[in-house]
């Protein structure tokens, strides 16, 4: 769904993502198809004994067999922005009256600053995309229906995963578009962030490209002579 390569080319890159609009945290692609993503907190695998592992493999499978559909499993690395850190920082050292507590924060300051002069500071996110497509996949499916049964295969995943000890939640529109927008525009995502007024602009930019799309699929009428 997000691609296997990056385009070389805004214009290419437009082309591959396929969607006509985000409603309730609702991915709505060509198709009559839909997906919704819940965002998955972390495992240390690693950390678990042969055991526990075996078990988190069984249960795992075990989830995924109880979905029923083809689900996606997405892993996100981002760069993490440290300049608003650094800057709450500061003013922490500014409002602080204590000189030995000033001392400590002008210290931690300056690790931080010589710890990302030379390394990057990344975080992971895990997401699971969960499909659905009507039977009839040329008619037009009711949203209430297509959240609903969406919704319920959500509801599998999710307490598939609370048996992992892994908690779950749907991601709303606004990070669903920030996911793709982070995944094309990685550099502009980090310097300049989603905000609720672009996510309204992209919805409706979206929602009228998906009308127009429509409009252009139906044969034109013919004219009587």
């Amino acid at each position: 769904m997000f691609g296997s390569l990056k385009s070389k080319s805004k214009t290419s890159a437009r082309n591959q993502i396929a969607i006509k609009g985000v409603r309730d945290g609702i991915l709505i692609l060509p198709n009559n198809q839909y997906r919704a993503i819940l965002e998955v907190a972390a495992l240390n695998f690693e950390l678990r004994s042969d055991e526990e592992q075996d078990a988190i493999i069984d249960t795992y499978e075990s989830v995924l067999n109880s979905v029923g559909v083809p689900v996606q499993i997405l892993i996100r690395t981002r760069e993490i922005d440290m300049d608003k850190y650094l800057e709450d920082l500061q003013d922490r050292r500014r409002d602080e009256k204590e000189e030995i507590y000033r001392d400590q924060l002008k210290n931690y300051n300056e690790f931080i600053r010589t710890l990302i002069a030379d390394n990057k500071i990344l975080t992971r996110h895990f997401y699971i995309v969960v499909p659905y497509q009507p039977t009839d996949k040329n008619e037009k499916a009711d949203f209430e229906l297509v959240e609903e049964q969406l919704r319920l295969r959500l509801d599998i995943v999710s307490k598939g995963m609370a048996k992992l000890g892994m908690h779950t939640f749907q991601i709303d529109s606004l990070k669903v578009l920030d996911l793709f927008y982070s995944f094309y525009s990685p550099t502009q995502a980090k310097i300049q962030p989603l905000t609720e007024q672009v996510l309204e602009r992209v919805h409706t930019t979206l929602v009228e490209k998906g009308k127009a799309d429509e409009k252009a699929a139906k044969p034109a009428k013919k004219r009587k002579a």
